[in-house]
Parts: structure tokens; sequence; C-alpha cells
């Protein structure tokens, strides 16, 4: 076919050296037309097909296989297969195509083989063995092998030289090789893994203290990753020390939805006590809590009938029977307040608690989620819950714990004066 061509251009008037250019080129630019054609149809339709097939079949595995785009990376193989056999009708191109089809079906098999290791690992998921033995660890080891191979094989196929010969100059060159590129290595062994594990990305929020990191992540590199910290410095941290330090990833928090809140109130312990008669009737007055304490309240005089005792009304001692503390109300009201706020999410976790008494007194902890996760809002909102925390405290006869200041002493002082005079 090249010679009817190069007869042809040549009758044109063309020079023999000239043609044979064009020949070739046109010959070339046929072999990828048709190798485009037959990826398009092999994407096109045997997917398709593929797809179809395995969508009927009762096994789940091919579905995982089909989802992680094995199949999809393996169809490269077909326009490297068409060039390799069509490469004969180039003669001054012939072992340059083949070489650059041969590379380019490597390069789709580890792709490919890379792929069918996410699925392994994925199907392997699914079993309660996968909680306390994993194999990924071992899958990525496989998979740096396989890169390894196949560039060895992609470049003694393109320099023509035996891969043996090749891996014997690498050996002698080893101890060098790690001695100068040392860094270079750590980093490339760490982007994989980073990238591999799905660590970090751009634009993901990390802190990492010893690098004085605590920011989003602007740029990922061979050997460093830049964060732009919130005071709009930038740290920039060994691409391998994320593999081997600790670091804390916001991102699960921003995808969710929900920032936590987590802070306490230290109540004085001494105005801690029972209610009584008089105190639940002014607390019946809080709209939040009034159907909480009716029903509550009839349920203890309920017990306290059922077992002689004497009930909220008064008794001997205020300890006889069960009886309501002005600080199990204060959770409640605080619980229900939260649980109606328009700004914390419905669907996280909420909690009141009292944590540990101290010297400080007890404290008494608000854990929820924020309906957003974005700085200036979460701040705001957690300000606003603890404003009106820290306001209705007194109106359930408690008291916050807080050191003496000034004014207090001032205060106290002064007090006493006007007692003694």
């Amino acid at each position: 076919m090249p010679e009817w061509i190069e007869e042809l251009l040549s009758e044109g008037g063309l020079s023999e050296t000239i043609a044979s250019y064009i020949a070739n080129a046109a010959i070339i630019v046929v072999i990828m037309a048709v190798s485009f054609l037959a990826y398009f149809i092999a994407k096109k339709l045997l997917l398709k097909l593929l797809k179809m097939v395995i969508a009927k079949s009762r096994t789940k595995w091919d579905d995982t296989f089909f989802q992680h785009r094995v199949f999809e990376h393996m169809i490269l193989v077909v326009p490297a297969l068409v060039v390799y056999a069509a490469a004969p009708l180039s003669l001054s191109a012939q072992v340059w195509l083949q070489r650059m089809s041969v590379c380019l079906i490597v390069y789709a098999l580890v792709l490919a083989f890379d792929k069918f290791l996410d699925a392994v690992n994925d199907i392997y998921r699914r079993y309660e063995s996968s909680k306390t033995k994993p194999i990924r660890g071992y899958l990525q080891v496989l998979k740096i092998a396989a890169y390894i191979i196949s560039i060895i094989i992609i470049i003694s196929t393109l320099t023509n030289r035996s891969p043996l010969l090749l891996l014997g100059g690498i050996g002698a060159a080893t101890a060098v090789l790690l001695l100068v590129f040392q860094n270079t290595i750590l980093g490339f062994v760490a982007s994989i893994q980073l990238t591999g594990n799905d660590m970090v990305r751009i634009g993901d929020w990390i802190e990492m203290s010893k690098h004085n990191a605590d920011g989003a992540v602007t740029e990922i590199t061979l050997h460093t990753v830049k964060v732009q910290n919130w005071d709009n410095t930038v740290s920039t941290i060994p691409t391998y020390a994320l593999v081997s330090e600790s670091f804390k990833n916001w991102r699960s928090m921003q995808e969710t939805g929900g920032r936590r809140i987590k802070r306490a109130v230290n109540i004085d312990m001494a105005s801690i006590k029972f209610c009584d008669e008089q105190m639940l009737e002014r607390y019946k007055k809080i709209e939040l809590i009034r159907e909480y304490l009716e029903r509550t309240t009839k349920e203890i005089c309920q017990y306290n009938h059922t077992h002689n005792t004497h009930g909220i009304h008064g008794s001997a001692s205020m300890v006889n029977g069960r009886k309501p503390t002005n600080i199990g109300i204060f959770r409640t009201y605080i619980d229900i307040y939260l649980q109606n706020h328009p700004r914390v999410h419905r669907d996280m976790f909420r909690l009141v608690r009292n944590l540990d008494p101290s010297e400080h007194g007890l404290p008494v902890e608000i854990y929820v989620f924020a309906n957003t996760t974005k700085w200036a809002e979460y701040e705001a909102i957690q300000a606003d819950i603890f404003d009106h925390v820290l306001a209705v405290i007194p109106e359930f006869d408690l008291r916050i714990f807080q050191s003496p200041s000034g004014y207090d002493l001032a205060h106290m002082h002064k007090t006493k004066e006007e007692q003694s005079a």
C-alpha cells in the first residue's frame, strides 16, 4: 500500500523522498484513525454489552469490577492491538509503532490491575474478617510492584534492551540512588499512599500542630504539602510526614454538614436542691417544659402514693419518696431547648449531661452539632446557645460558679459595712 501511494504521488510530480514521507504519514494517520474507531466501538458496544450481561448475572463480584472500571481500562488494549497488527503497512515506522503499541498494552494492563485490586479490596471489606485482617496494605505493595515492573518493561521496550540488563544496572546503582534521591523516593511512596488511602485532598482542612499547620491544603507535590493557615500564613509540610506522623483531617466533618459543640458551664453545687411545690408552679410557667413537668409530677405522685411515701407536697424529710431537683429540670429544659433550636442538627447526636464535680462546681456539658460547618456561623450558633444558657440558669434557682472577682470582694466588704452600721 505505501508503494502505491508513493507511485501516485511521484506521478504527480513530487520527489521520491517527499512522496515516501507523505505516504508513510498517511499510513500512520489511517492506522491511528482505525485504532480510535476500534476503541470507540469497543467502548460503546462491548462495554454496553458487558454491562447488560453483568446486570443479569446473580453474582455481585462482576458488578464491583465494572464499577471500579476494570473492563474500561482493559479496552485500551484493543486500539493497541490494532496498531501493532497494522504497523507492517508503514515500513519506516513499523518498529516504533509496534513498540508504542506494546507500551500502551502494558499501561492498560497495569491500570486494569490497579483497579482490579481496588475491587478485590472492596469485595473483601464486605466480610467480617476484613475488620480484623485488612488486606489493603498488601494490595498496595502489589500495586507498587506492578507499576515498577511495568515501568521496567516500557523502558526496555523503548530502548530495545533486555529487562534483565536494565535491572542489573539499576541494582548496581541502587545504593547511590537511595542516597541521592532519598527524599524523592520517600515523597513518591508517600504520594502513592496518600492517594491510595484518600488521606488528603486539595481543599481539605487539616490540623498538624507539630508543623504549625491549621488550615486548607492548597498544593500537594512530590516533596511538600502546602497548607494555608487561617491567619493567612502558609505552612509547608514534607509529604512523607503526613504518612509517618499523625494529623487531623476535618473533611468528614464538612461532608456530614454538622460541626460539634462541646462545652460546659459550672454550677455552684450549693445551689442544687429538691423542688418544692412553689418552685414547680413557677417552673411550669416556662412553656418548653410545662408538659414535661405536668407529666413528671403526675408520675412522681403516683409512685409516692404506691410506695406510701409523701410526695412533692412535703414530708418530715425531703428525701422521703421521689422528688425532682432543680438541676435535673434545668438539664431537661436545655435538652428541649436544643431540640427546638433551628440551628442545631436534627439528625445528629444530642446530649446534656453532668460531668464529674470538682472544686470548680458541677460541670453541665452540652454536646450537640450545629447544622453548618462554616466557622463564623458555627461560632455564632455556639455563642447564641450559651448566651441563653447562662441567662436562664438563675430562673431555676441555680448559680454559676466562678472565682471571686474584684467586684465580688468589694461588694462583700460593702455589705459587711452596711450590716455593722
